[in-house]
């Protein structure tokens, strides 16, 4: 976990756009990205959140695990993962799963704010699901919240906690991880957190009804690139028969973790072998954006999991361990860290995601300082990232 690397992968053909104002040019680089400055800087010493950020940037605590988040009378969630945010009138919310199970927790809770960022509300959106990991934010706006054990389902919850959440059993059950939205082709992709995991997409019979559709998985060669197609899973309640293990053919990930779509790809991340995928929806096709064994010597990135990205195109990758660090992936292949959390090298990254407006970056150290998941910490970073 100790060298990383970022090969640009394109949007080619019919997807061919702009990624956020700059385009992501290349099926797959022959050279391998190398360390550098990143845009803003090197981060400067720890504050007094003990995050260290680059010059302009400044944090703060948005709730701790078990406490009362300031200015409302709800105790934060344990073991916060995955992560999203939603515009609410001048305001947003910032919505967070916990990775426990139903008897200590499991489920989901949202943090509204003000035109300021100031807190004005939290609360609970899911509740009695177990070891909710990552998930992924729809174009209807809400949050799929994915059950990390064996056979889970994902739920699609309301992120302002007025409608009830539902189950949603036709993307299948299996040990979910991540789920990305693709409203130009109209799939719902899925990342599986097994050591022969597979990667799904989901077709809805109605866009923006999840109630019923098409589950497929990928199938490809045995290399990290090229031509892909898809196949139907037969049975994509896994029972008696896993879904991973359904259709023949089907492409092995090794754990899969974060997942996020824009501008016709859709790029995911395996835990395992410590890869970023991009899947180019529009030539259906596969490539490998980042893996570690190519690069020569150490790079800023150690450990891929959570990702996403910035309006000007910047991805955004946390780190489950390593240096407790998100690290950004530049358009001009630039890797580097843009801060790392001090003193909490038994937790790990999770849930970064950016205020609609693209000036606060929220996410969260599952497991504190205490390396339990009771210790958990939700910071909001606040800045001038590029737009």
């Amino acid at each position: 976990m100790e060298r990383r690397t970022f090969l640009r992968t394109a949007v080619i053909g019919s997807s061919a756009a702009a990624f956020g104002g700059t385009l992501w040019r290349g099926a797959a680089f022959a050279d391998p990205a190398q360390p550098g400055t990143g845009p803003y800087g090197a981060p400067q010493a720890a504050n007094g959140n003990g995050i260290q950020l680059p010059s302009g940037f400044s944090s703060r605590i948005v709730a701790r695990s078990g406490q009362t988040v300031t200015g409302t009378s709800y105790s934060w969630h344990s073991a916060p993962d995955g992560g999203a945010t939603y515009a609410d009138g001048t305001g947003w919310i910032y919505v967070s799963n916990a990775e426990v199970s139903s008897g200590s927790g499991g489920g989901a809770s949202a943090v509204r704010f003000d035109s300021s960022g100031t807190v004005t509300a939290a609360y609970r959106i899911l509740s009695g699901t177990n070891n909710n990991c990552a998930g992924g934010k729809t174009p209807w706006n809400t949050w799929l919240s994915c059950e990390e054990v064996t056979r889970g389902y994902v739920y699609e919850t309301d992120p302002w906690g007025v409608k009830a959440a539902v189950q949603r059993p036709a993307l299948g059950r299996f040990k979910h991880e991540a789920a990305a939205s693709d409203p130009d082709h109209g799939y719902v992709y899925l990342t599986e957190d097994e050591s022969d995991g597979r990667f799904y997409r989901f077709r809805p019979t109605t866009w923006g009804n999840l109630a019923s559709g098409t589950l497929q998985v990928l199938v490809a060669g045995t290399g990290t690139s090229g031509p892909v197609t898809w196949e139907t899973v037969p049975d994509p309640d896994g029972s008696p028969t896993q879904t991973r293990y359904q259709v023949s053919g089907a492409k092995v990930f090794n754990g899969g973790e974060g997942c996020f779509y824009a501008a016709g790809t859709c790029w995911f991340t395996t835990k395992g072998d410590n890869r970023v995928w991009a899947y180019d929806a529009g030539a259906s096709s596969l490539s490998l954006a980042y893996d570690d064994s190519l690069v020569s010597g150490s790079a800023p990135l150690t450990g891929v999991d959570n990702v996403t990205r910035s309006a000007s195109g910047d991805l955004y990758v946390a780190e489950d361990g390593g240096n407790m660090e998100i690290c950004l992936i530049t358009p001009d292949d630039t890797v580097a860290p843009f801060l790392r959390i001090t003193g909490q090298s038994g937790s790990e990254i999770t849930g970064p995601s950016f205020s609609p407006d693209g000036t606060r970056l929220y996410f969260s150290s599952q497991r504190g300082t205490s390396g339990s998941s009771s210790g958990g910490i939700t910071y909001e970073v606040k800045g001038p990232f590029r737009t």
